[in-house]
């Protein structure tokens, strides 16, 4: 666990640092979205489209994949 949250301190550090040095040359994420084609509205469609798409089909595999694991979970041998 320690690890775990010791990377996202990390992440978290390295990305402040890296977004005030992107703020220092004057570089905002609109102008990378804009960049690669994109505006901060169509991002958020997007955003909304995957999130549509990914929700029920999470919950799809969760019928399949929940019942097993539970099955394999009550009838294994005790780990020694």
């Amino acid at each position: 666990m320690y690890q775990f949250l010791s990377t996202i301190i990390k992440i978290a550090v390295i990305s402040l640092l890296v977004g005030a040095g992107l703020s220092l040359i004057d570089i905002s994420a609109e102008d990378i979205l804009g960049f690669v084609g994109l505006s901060p509205m169509a991002l958020w469609i997007y955003l909304n489209l995957f999130i549509d798409w990914a929700i029920p089909n999470m919950i799809l595999g969760a019928f399949i994949v929940v019942p097993v694991w539970l099955l394999i979970y009550l009838f294994r041998p005790p780990s020694t």
